[in-house]
């Protein structure tokens, strides 16, 4: 397993359940500041229904006015079905495609409006379109901690959709989305000790919600477990506006800065991190 962090902010996932419409041009501003900062990739926009999540309606625009002075991070947007994705591929700045898979029969429903089975027949030709056009494919298994809906979850469920996945969708990671937060440290190093143990060559990521409170144990529980791969949003902004009323936050950046900060100095800018901290204090009010 490789020791280094791959690091994934996302901005996307902060802005896209604000309830008042971030205009075009403070986008734009907050993703410049994040390119300097060092991530890896940035989860930077979605192509879906407006009418569904409205707050990310120019995400072509912004994705297309973007400026970067160095070296440019992964770009990765999220898709809910073939038409989003024919957008994405043929949009030269995307380097990744996201999909959201749901081990949860409801919240796929109520996610994507279509059924687990639905979701993987969309899959398959959103899989074909990013093979076809040279993009990355991540796929994120949302209630990957549990779920409030009463319907099965352990870590052999995990095991056996990702035994899925990478028989016929070569993705580069599996996402495993807590969604609504309630992954605790120990569900958190059992998720992940049982798949890494399974699988060799495919890497999985912790895409967390926390409280404040929570956030460093549950880092610590994935890293010691083998996750090399994080998602979170400067603040801990943002959450899921189709998992519940109210949003539970995403893994502040902060939190794995201050967490995992011996394995990220060397390529990361506390200036520029610091700088996107205060254009974010102005966003998110």
């Amino acid at each position: 397993m490789e020791e280094k962090l791959h690091w994934v902010e996302c901005p996307r996932d902060a802005m896209q359940g604000m309830k008042n419409f971030i205009p075009t041009e403070q986008k734009i501003a907050y993703l410049n500041s994040l390119l300097n900062v060092g991530f890896d990739t940035l989860d930077i926009g979605s192509f879906v229904s407006a009418k569904a999540i409205p707050q990310m309606q120019d995400s072509l625009e912004v994705i297309r006015q973007v400026k970067w002075t160095g070296t440019k991070p992964e770009f990765l947007v999220i898709v809910a079905n073939e038409r989003g994705a024919e957008v994405a591929v043929n949009e030269e700045r995307v380097d990744v495609i996201g999909f959201p898979l749901s081990v949860s029969e409801t919240f796929q429903l109520r996610n994507t409006g279509g059924s687990i089975q639905e979701g993987f027949q969309r899959l398959e030709k959103i899989q074909t379109l990013a093979a076809q056009h040279q993009k990355k494919l991540v796929i994120y298994l949302s209630m990957g901690f549990g779920n409030p809906y009463e319907e099965p979850y352990s870590p052999e469920l995990l095991v056996d959709f990702s035994h899925n996945i990478a028989q016929h969708f070569n993705p580069q990671c599996i996402a495993l989305s807590d969604t609504i937060g309630v992954g605790d440290p120990i569900i958190i190093s059992n998720a992940f000790t049982a798949l890494n143990a399974q699988f060799t060559s495919l890497q999985f990521s912790a895409h967390l919600h926390t409280t404040p409170q929570t956030a460093q144990e549950k880092i610590l529980a994935a890293w010691e477990a083998g996750c090399r791969r994080f998602d979170s949003a400067i603040g801990g902004w943002g959450g899921c506006p189709m998992a519940k009323d109210d949003l539970t936050g995403n893994m502040p950046s902060e939190a794995i800065y201050a967490t995992l900060n011996q394995h990220i100095a060397a390529l990361f800018s506390l200036d520029a991190f610091q700088q996107s901290q205060l254009l974010a204090q102005q966003i998110f009010v």
